[in-house]
């Protein structure tokens, strides 16, 4: 769940793909299923050197994409394994079997972005496995799912990952769209909370269902009390706090986004989506040229603007 990255000095030796047709895009299983394999010819204990072999140094260009901030490399993937099989039983077992019957989903919801965005390039699909840190990332051309992320956060029933997966297709899609704004430095917490709820909005957009739907229902019951605590934190990640206190400014970015498993107790984590998701609700809302304001939603640099102009206040979108 992230913005689309540079390419690492190792997926620069692999091809970037071809972008997908909305009509016959796959999801690429390769890298999972090699690492299933993997997992089962050594007893759920495979060794760094067996993970480097066998899955790092033949993976596709999405492994590469996957590895230098998640993976990290095969020492600290084989720890990973090692420390939670019964994560990486489950996302086999249960999980990857399921992955191939949703291709039809995946076609629908490119065709979904396709009549948003007409004139964007969209990414093959790639699925594997990851060091239990991540879901999902963007690369060039290519959007990387982590299945035992994926799996072990909402996978209770087929229903539930089925769901989980359309999300990240349009989630991580949109993020190969983005750039980085030029005016991030001005306000750093709301340009990463706009980052990532574009994402979710667009995903809601392609969907029809709301992303992450308990934490949505959490975040509505405390709306005025998250933007109170949203507000002070903006303050404590601007850029004269950050110089003084960077320590601080990293607490407070870390209570909306960048949490997985390490939310403020009694918080869902990544709860800054949400967040930025009402601001694009509502920016949407108040635009007159609906087409321009999902444009909109792509290129933007200002993020103090897009909030002055959404006039999100921590209540329902005004009229």
């Amino acid at each position: 769940m992230a913005l689309l990255m540079a390419p690492s000095a190792r997926a620069a030796d692999k091809a970037i793909p071809a972008a997908a047709d909305p009509l016959t895009a796959t999801i690429h299983m390769e890298d999972a299923e090699r690492f299933a394999r993997l997992y089962a010819a050594t007893g759920g204990k495979p060794t760094a050197a067996q993970l480097q072999q066998a899955y790092i140094d033949p993976g596709s260009y999405a492994v590469s994409v996957f590895t230098p901030d998640r993976i990290l490399d095969a020492a600290h993937l084989a720890a990973v394994v090692a420390r939670n099989p019964a994560s990486y039983d489950h996302a086999i077992k249960q999980c990857l079997p399921q992955v191939r019957r949703y291709d039809a989903d995946l076609r629908a919801i490119y065709l979904a972005l396709h009549g948003l965005l007409p004139d964007q390039k969209l990414p093959q699909i790639y699925v594997l496995f990851g060091a239990n840190t991540s879901g999902g990332t963007a690369g060039p051309m290519a959007q990387v799912l982590g299945m035992e992320v994926l799996c072990d956060t909402t996978a209770e029933t087929p229903k539930a990952f089925r769901s989980t997966l359309r999300r990240f297709f349009a989630h991580e899609t949109f993020h190969t769209f983005q750039h980085d704004p030029s005016g991030r430095g001005k306000a750093p917490l709301l340009a990463d909370v706009l980052t990532e709820g574009a994402a979710d909005f667009i995903a809601l957009l392609a969907t029809g269902e709301v992303p992450e739907p308990d934490r949505a229902t959490w975040a509505a019951q405390r709306q005025a009390a998250l933007w109170t605590q949203f507000g002070k934190d903006m303050v404590t990640t601007g850029p004269a706090a950050n110089r003084l206190d960077p320590n601080l400014a990293g607490q407070a970015r870390r209570r909306w986004v960048s949490n997985y498993q390490t939310a403020p107790e009694g918080w869902p984590y990544e709860v800054g989506y949400w967040i930025g998701m009402q601001i694009w609700q509502c920016y949407y809302d108040r635009a007159v040229d609906k087409h321009q304001a999902i444009r909109d939603i792509i290129d933007w640099n200002d993020p103090e603007l897009i909030l002055r102009r959404s006039g999100y206040d921590g209540k329902s979108c005004p009229a």
